[in-house]
């Protein structure tokens, strides 16, 4: 086989019948074998559904409060990315995660059939997001536009099947969401949503905070509430990925953080869309309790 050029987008490959970007499987035991210590915390998401809005809430309060100490660094620093890994190069998650002594703030957007077990064996608290699937798409679609290391997704009307098809990296978005949810009364994962946070992010971050057994002062909370809206986050370098170099993010094409609404959906679906994903919703989301809002 011919060798895959260095800046070719990556294509996906079938692990454990999830598509994943061939990048990442480079190695993938590394990951796979990952020994999580008791006191690693996870933050776990589909891709595209508040997994940087979470991390940083995440670490405003294990710096109760103080957000100036969250500007220590971009964000895959401060939260080391498990499985990311680029063409010919190593794992900069893993080489972080090797660096810092426990306890650790780790970020995946494995499924919860391709966890590493250590995190399950050791009892590591989880914290999942999830997001309304429409949504999810389209900022998926927009991700994947700009982000080199992602498949090219083609034109909306094509990204759409893929995404209902379940032909995306890290697979179909409702056995994502359903197999985290239906684990989380055996693991201690406590499951959030993104249409959530947008409603009520003081309680949501006190959510977190009992979880996580920190008490804060409300000066402190509203201190994070204000610190991590999506307004503070988009101007803010230590989480918006400005840093990324355009060879690999194209911000000519979109941006990281580009809107963070609920309901964006209803400007790209188009009536014949609409009809075709809710049959298929109906049947994804059946037999589950599991239960989203489209919009606020």
């Amino acid at each position: 086989m011919a060798a895959t050029p260095q800046d070719s987008r990556p294509i996906l490959v079938p692990l454990r019948d999830v598509p994943m970007p061939d990048i990442f499987l480079d190695e993938w035991e590394e990951v796979d074998g990952f020994q999580a210590h008791p006191s690693d915390l996870l933050v776990a998401t589909y891709p595209k559904a508040g997994t940087t809005w979470v991390q940083e809430i995440v670490d405003s309060i294990l710096h109760d409060g103080v957000v100036s100490q969250c500007d220590r660094g971009p964000m895959p620093n401060r939260i080391p990315f498990l499985e990311f890994k680029e063409r010919g190069k190593q794992r900069p998650g893993m080489q972080k995660l090797r660096e810092m002594p426990p306890p650790r703030v780790i970020k995946t957007h494995l499924p919860f059939s391709l966890l590493p077990k250590s995190f399950l064996e050791q009892r590591c608290k989880v914290i999942y997001c999830a997001r309304n699937a429409q949504d999810v798409m389209v900022s998926f679609f927009h991700f994947d536009r700009m982000n080199k290391l992602q498949p090219e997704p083609g034109s909306w009307a094509e990204y759409f099947l893929k995404f209902i098809t379940g032909n995306v990296s890290y697979g179909p978005w409702h056995k994502h969401v359903r197999g985290w949810w239906e684990q989380r009364m055996h693991y201690p994962i406590l499951y959030l949503f993104y249409e959530d946070l947008k409603e009520d992010l003081n309680r949501e971050v006190r959510k977190v905070m009992k979880f996580l057994g920190r008490e804060i002062s409300n000066e402190a909370v509203a201190s994070i509430v204000k610190h991590t809206s999506f307004e503070s986050m988009k101007e803010n370098p230590a989480c918006n990925y400005s840093n990324v170099p355009s060879s690999i993010f194209d911000t000519n094409t979109s941006v990281f953080m580009r809107k963070g609404q609920v309901g964006d959906w209803k400007n790209h679906f188009t009536i014949a869309q609409a009809e075709v994903f809710d049959a298929v919703y109906r049947r994804w989301m059946e037999g589950s309790d599991l239960q989203f809002r489209t919009q606020l």
